[in-house]
Order: structure tokens, then sequence, then C-alpha cells
């Protein structure tokens, strides 16, 4: 039975569905809640490649005489500007009604940047460029634009949860900077475990596990903003992706169906913490935003990143209170008692960043920079470029200048 609600208790998109098959719910919300009839898919490259996925699709849409008028495998990892204003231009001569995404946070970006982009009949580098949020992507400086109507249905299968998301980060090609688009959220994410457990990777499945963690850690760990709601949030959303991860790390081979579906439901709470009016994310978010352009995958700057960032701010005493209460949290989650024990960590004189840090260790994930092969050169520019965005000034510590960040680095090299 498929069971169909809004994400958000707040407002009234994205719907989640989940229950059944991704094709029987794509085919039955294409026609009856959307009634598009020329769809354009964005799918990974992996799905497309050792999977039917792609015929099982236009087959199904064909018994209800929908086309599939547009299709691309796999788009560049952090949604370069160049892939969004091609796609746009191909989906604007195929008079596309509907988007559909199959895959992961990427492609979930560029749809959302492609349909802001047709809405703005944005061409080039420089039409993009007015479309940002505003002079350093403060979110109270949105320029005037106009808003997408074509509609996206987005089908995760990962948990870096941007399907729920009203910003796309898109990377400029020509300076490698990673910039925010303010643009409406898909309409409705389709949740399919089955389909995650059996094509989804597990490093790739479980390290945007963990940025789906971050979303809770640094919104609970903020100092302005929070509220009893987004705090009661990130909890839940903690309790279903910690012991959800670590019993899918246990299994290899996808049979534990309800592990994977309880990440994912945790995945949308952890983004209703993290997108609460008010909440500010943390340094973790806003450097990662700029590794990423390095080649770093959306996880993995969680991964390396979040832990070292808990530390920082704890050393300079900027969100004791609120660590302590997150690491007791954790401590007794199903599953984290085991972790410790097998590292030989002591439970009282655990911190939150230990904590967080045996969790990724056991769960395989990368804890360096050099592992995901950025080098000690790289770290001045990194430092730079994290300046510029926002929430490295919102962190419970805000960081100002480049020595801060490279104390964050030098953690992590």
């Amino acid at each position: 039975m498929e069971i169909t609600r809004p994400a958000f208790t707040d407002r009234s998109t994205p719907i989640i569905s989940y229950g059944i098959p991704f094709l029987e719910a794509a085919a039955h919300h294409v026609v009856n809640t959307f009634q598009a009839r020329r769809v354009y898919v964005i799918c990974s490259r992996s799905l497309a490649q050792n999977t039917s996925i792609l015929n099982d699709l236009s087959l199904v849409l064909r018994t209800f005489s929908i086309s599939m008028v547009g299709q691309r495998i796999g788009m560049k990892p952090h949604t370069l500007w160049s892939e969004v204003l091609d796609i746009a231009a191909e989906a604007r001569s195929c008079e596309v009604d509907l988007f559909l995404t199959i895959g992961g946070g990427t492609l979930t970006d560029g749809a959302k940047a492609i349909v802001l982009v047709l809405a703005n009949n944005a061409r080039t580098f420089d039409d993009l460029s007015t479309l940002l949020e505003g002079q350093n992507e403060d979110p109270s400086s949105v320029l005037s634009t106009s808003l997408p109507d074509i509609p996206i249905i987005s089908v995760p299968t990962t948990l870096s949860a941007a399907e729920y998301s009203n910003i796309a980060g898109a990377t400029n090609d020509s300076t490698h900077y990673k910039h925010v688009f303010h643009t409406p959220s898909p309409r409705l994410v389709i949740l399919d475990p089955q389909l995650a457990a059996s094509t989804t990777p597990a490093s790739i499945w479980l390290s945007t596990g963990i940025r789906a963690v971050d979303h809770c850690i640094e919104t609970f760990c903020a100092v302005k903003g929070t509220t009893e709601s987004s705090d009661s949030l990130a909890l839940t959303a903690l309790a279903n992706l910690v012991p959800g991860l670590l019993r899918c790390a246990r299994d290899p081979d996808g049979n534990d169906l309800d592990a994977r579906l309880s990440c994912q439901l945790g995945s949308v709470d952890a983004m209703a913490a993290c997108s609460s009016k008010g909440v500010e994310m943390g340094a973790s978010h806003g450097i990662g935003h700029q590794l990423g352009p390095l080649g770093v995958g959306h996880g993995d700057t969680s991964c390396i990143l979040l832990p070292a960032v808990c530390k920082y701010n704890a050393r300079h005493l900027a969100n004791k209170e609120q660590q302590i209460r997150l690491r007791d949290f954790l401590l007794n989650q199903p599953g984290v008692g085991d972790v410790l024990q097998s590292r030989g960590l002591i439970k009282p004189d655990t911190d939150l960043s230990d904590l967080l840090d045996a969790i990724i260790r056991e769960l395989g994930l990368p804890r360096s920079l050099s592992e995901v092969g950025v080098k000690r050169n790289r770290l001045d520019e990194l430092a730079a470029n994290s300046l510029h965005d926002r929430w490295c000034a919102t962190n419970p510590v805000p960081l100002v200048n480049k020595r801060q960040v490279l104390e964050i680095l030098e953690m992590v090299i």
C-alpha cells in the first residue's frame, strides 16, 4: 500500500511516497497528480548502465501515452553550470512539462537549477549569475526571479536529502566556486528502499547518511534560531539514521530493507530540522561546500569535517551544552555502545567529536583529506573560498579569517 504525506508539517511540499515500487508510484503520479505528457528523465550513470531502469520506466509511461522526450545519463559531481544550461536548452526545445530524477543529490540539485533557468530564460553564465541568492548569497537579499512552474519528481538513491531543500548548489566551471540558488524543492519524492539497496554502492549510501547526520548535528548545535521543534526533529532523525546506518553497514547484500527505509525517513526529518526557519548551519556545511568542487563527494565532506568542526567549537567553548546532550543521546542509541567498546573508548570520557569519529570509522568511511586526494597545497585556497560561504560566518564560533579555517583543516589533513 502506498503511503503519501507531506515531508514537513509546516509546508505542503514536497510530498513523500513510499510503500510501493517506484515504477508504480512514478507512473501513477505523472498521470494523476501532475497530468504530465512530456517527461525529461535525469538518471545516474551507474543505474543507467547497470540496470534496465530507463527502459522499464519508458515502457510504463508509454502504456499511459506519456513520452520520455529527453534523458540525461549522469551529471558531474557538484552540478556544473555548463551542464545545467545544456540540459535546460535541450528541455526547452522538447517542451518538457515534468522532470524526473533517479539518483543522488547532484542530479536533484541539477533539476532544481534547470527549472529555475527555464523559468527565467537564462542561457549564459552571466544570466545564471543574476539568479544567485544575492550578494554573498545572503537569503535576505534575494534578487527578483520568476519561480519555476515545471514540477520535479525525485527518486533518491542516496541520503543527502537535496530533494527536500529549497536551495540548489551548483558550481561555476570557470571559478570552481560552488554557489547557492533559491528554488523550490521537487513536488514529489518517491522512496524505494529496494531500489536503493539493489543499486547504490555501500560507500555512497553510508557517506550520504553521514551527510544527513551532519544536518542534525549542526542544527542541534547551532547557537541561533533553534527551537524545541527543530531539536526534536534532529533527535528523531538521529534515532533513525545512526542505528540504521550501522545496520546497513552489517548488511552488504541489502536484505535489511527496514534499516534502509529508517535511514530514508531519518533523512527527511534531518532536512526538516535544518530547514526550520531561522536555523543556521555551521562550518562543516560551509567548508564542505567548497571542498566539493575539489572532487570530494557530498557525503565524504561531512565524514571528514563534522568531527573536526565539533572539536573546534568545543575547544572554543561555543556550544558545550548542546554537544554534551547530543553525545548522551547518541550513547543510548542501539549499536553505538558496541562501537565504542570495540574501539576501546570509555563512555564517560568520550566527547561528541570522538563519538562521531568512531561511528564514521565503523562505517568504513574516509576521515582525512588525504584519503580523498586533497593535498596540503590546496588548503590555503580552500580556506579562502570557505570564508565566502555564509555557513562559515554562522558557525557557533564564526569563521572570519583563514587562520580559523586552517585550524580545522589541519585536524583532518
